[in-house]
């Protein structure tokens, strides 16, 4: 069974996207079989791994997320709609495809939300493809909307990211309530992989104070691991790379140490 872990918040700016796509990245160059897949409109992830031309090129000739979910409706030449083998977009870091994202999607909710089984439009998309995969990963924007319940749909874990603030812990008990009622009415068993503190800053007072409330809160779920935040995770975007490409070894370390603990909880490493 391909093992699928959606990154989810209910708020920005907490270092999902990073954590998504250089997990993914970590398990390509480890020799498993990876899929990324961007549900979030604002197609940072897509971004973080080709150049906005290509992603352009690619739109136009072959599609996008937005084609697998009944938005947007490429057609091929032939007049048949865009199929997964059509969208995915072959080796965007070692070992890794990915499923690029579409600002369509900003209106999803209006375009699809009378559709019958509405929720498992990627499911059925993904349905010929994802046996191929060993792992699929799927970057959500931040919320609940139909681009994060169709990524839940197919998962069997969600990770967690947030930064040590207020605002952003808040929402955290919130979003697993949420997602355990999801499965329950969709009859899934989705198990939450982790929490994982991300886009650490300089230590303060009030943050070390956050972070020792939230390992006390939530002890059973958040992941030892930790990543700070650091120019080079903007910089590896901005050159569509992952961090592994990059010359901080530090930063490569944190990432690699959260992946091999994530891995390890979803039992894809002893």
């Amino acid at each position: 069974m391909t093992v699928v872990v959606s990154c989810v918040n209910l708020k920005g700016g907490v270092g999902k996207t990073a954590i998504a796509v250089n997990f993914a990245a970590y398990c390509g160059k480890e020799g498993l079989k990876t899929l990324l897949v961007d549900l979030d409109p604002q197609t940072n992830a897509t971004f973080s791994s080709i150049s906005p031309e290509k992603w352009g090129e690619h739109k136009k000739n072959k599609g996008t997320v937005a084609d697998l979910l009944g938005v947007r409706n490429t057609d091929h030449a032939e007049g048949n709609p865009a199929t997964a083998a059509d969208v995915i977009l072959k080796d965007v870091f070692k070992g890794v495809d990915l499923v690029p994202s579409d600002l369509s999607l900003f209106t999803i909710d209006l375009d699809i939300g009378a559709r019958t089984a509405r929720e498992k439009l990627l499911k059925k998309a993904l349905k010929d493809v994802m046996k191929s995969y060993d792992i699929i990963v799927c970057d959500c924007p931040p919320n609940l909307t139909l681009p994060t319940q169709n990524a839940l749909a197919i998962s069997t874990h969600y990770v967690v990211p947030v930064s040590p603030d207020f605002l952003s812990s808040l929402g955290i008990a919130l979003l697993i309530r949420r997602v355990e009622k999801f499965g329950e009415d969709m009859e899934l068993d989705i198990k939450i992989a982790g929490i994982v503190l991300s886009r650490v800053g300089r230590p303060s007072i009030f943050r070390d104070q956050t972070t020792a409330d939230l390992r006390k809160q939530f002890s059973g779920n958040m992941l030892k691991s930790e990543i700070k935040e650091r120019s080079v995770v903007t910089e590896a975007t901005a050159k569509n790379k992952s961090i592994y490409e990059m010359g901080e070894a530090t930063a490569k370390k944190e990432f690699s140490d959260f992946s091999k603990e994530l891995l390890k909880k979803i039992g894809l490493l002893k």
